[in-house]
């Protein structure tokens, strides 16, 4: 007895040491990265300078201050700690979220860099509605030198920009008539098929992921029966990466019913979704209540936000904790913390693609699925960054009322919630917490499975998992 005491004495202290250890080493090492990405802000603006003969407005060095747009219409506003697009027309208001991580992330030298950097400070009034009212909005400079390009329709930064890769396969869009108005989709299976299907891919990836996976193990009666739709949401892979977008919600849903349901004319459909596609998956239902069938969503990134808290803010402490373990939490830390040491990243690996895929296929000799890594490779920092905070922080606001939505509006929708209980990204907690707030949801947990190999290394018995969820809501509207 007294030995088994001592070994779980023992342990606890050994975890407790390491708890220290963590923070200490993640203090120092988050400490170096402040003061980089403090640097590179302004190596950027002088290269961007250099090559484009323009500063490029980045979020570390700009704050928020009184002020409107007026001049086509759109306005950025900040209220209550979230910043939204506003565009006005002569039928209809538009919202567009905006997470207010993208502005407000407290590194140490968050104030000494905003001394140093010059802040504009625009304040206006604006007429809102028939009636004359006015009222005063708050207006972040750094959005608003974004939305510059949107103004008059003029494009404010080359396309691609000088940091971004431009070889066909990336920026091939950019030619090509008519190209840049639609997302790429991989469409496979019977044209004149019974019922539709919609695939969305999660953080920088791309359609290949379900392409290269499921797709490919459907059974011919599945075939037959289905249409498979596979996209590359805005920014990744070979869909158009427009500089002047901000990716927000709005965006990405958008684009996807222009170029999924309109253009094929789905009525029905299914939707299978994967990470942060599972958010644009409840979005996009929760639009189309009576055409959605199904939703099933894979490792969805929900964070329920305790009272109190402000939800943006504390979706991105979940998501990334600012900790050097484990090492997937340094890699989302970073990510979503340092916006120029992200851009970094992406500069070195994104516009030399080609390069690594080689290097990759000679060391591997193959062994590593290629198309996951030019998942990674296919897109811009600003799809990522903007992507990154304005859908999966940005969403905390928004995905209880989806989620509701679902539960209360759409009875005959049918949803599947699975999950790798080895998920070092995102905990089975996430999935859990959905079950909890849609009761109705079925929740698989798969043993020995992350966040990638809940699909890769399992399509076959994946694909079969999938024909049976339509079949069973095919014979439940019965």
């Amino acid at each position: 007895m007294r030995r088994s005491m001592g070994r779980r004495t023992a342990r606890s202290a050994a975890a407790m040491a390491g708890r220290v250890l963590n923070e200490v080493v993640s203090f120092v090492v988050f400490t170096a990265l402040d003061l980089l990405d403090f640097l590179l802000c302004f190596a950027y603006k002088l290269l961007d300078y250099a090559f484009e003969a323009e500063w490029k407005p980045c979020y570390c060095s700009s704050s928020a201050a009184g002020g409107v747009i007026t001049g086509s219409g759109r306005i950025v506003v900040s209220e209550n700690g979230g910043s939204k697009i506003v565009c006005l027309s002569s039928s209809k208001l538009h919202l567009d979220d905006i997470s207010d991580t993208l502005y407000s992330r407290p590194p140490l030298l968050a104030d000494l860099s905003r001394r140093l950097n010059s802040a504009i400070t625009v304040t206006n009034r604006a007429r809102v509605g028939a009636g004359g009212a006015t009222t005063t909005f708050t207006i972040n400079s750094t959005i608003v030198q974004m939305l510059q390009g949107k103004i008059g329709g003029q494009q404010t930064h080359p396309v691609p920009r000088w940091s971004d890769c431009s070889c066909k396969g990336c920026a091939g869009w950019c030619s090509a008539p008519g190209a840049g108005d639609l997302l790429h989709v991989a469409c496979e299976g019977n044209a004149a098929a019974a019922e539709d299907v919609l695939f969305i891919h999660g953080f920088i990836s791309s359609s290949a992921f379900w392409t290269e996976t499921v797709f490919q193990n459907f059974s011919p009666a599945a075939r037959k029966r289905y249409r498979f739709f596979a996209v590359d949401l805005l920014g990744f892979g070979r869909s158009p990466k427009p500089a002047e977008s901000l990716y927000t919600m709005r965006e990405h849903v958008d684009m996807i019913e222009r170029s999924v349901l309109e253009r094929y004319r789905v009525g029905s459909f299914h939707i299978v979704a994967h990470s942060l596609g599972s958010i644009l998956a409840v979005a996009l239902a929760v639009k189309h209540p009576a055409a959605v069938k199904s939703l099933t969503l894979l490792s969805p990134p929900y964070f329920p936000v305790p009272k109190g808290e402000q939800g943006t803010q504390y979706v991105l402490r979940r998501v990334a904790p600012r900790r050097v373990w484990p090492v997937i939490a340094l890699g989302a830390s970073v990510a979503c913390w340092y916006e120029h040491i992200s851009r970094t990243v992406s500069l070195i690996m994104c516009r030399h693609h080609h390069f690594w895929e080689f290097l990759f296929r000679l060391l591997t000799r193959n062994r590593i699925r290629t198309f996951l890594m030019e998942g990674f490779f296919c897109h811009t920092h600003n799809a990522a960054w903007h992507t990154l905070h304005n859908i999966i922080c940005g969403s905390a606001g928004k995905i209880d009322g989806y989620l509701d939505a679902v539960r209360e509006t759409m009875p005959s929708c049918h949803v599947t919630v699975i999950h790798g209980r080895d998920d070092d990204l995102l905990p089975v907690s996430c999935s859990a917490a959905v079950k909890s707030r849609l009761p109705r949801a079925h929740l698989r947990v798969v043993d020995g499975k992350d966040h990638i190999t809940i699909v890769v290394g399992r399509q076959r018995a994946f694909a079969r998992e999938l024909e049976q969820i339509w079949a069973g809501t095919n014979l439940k509207a019965k």
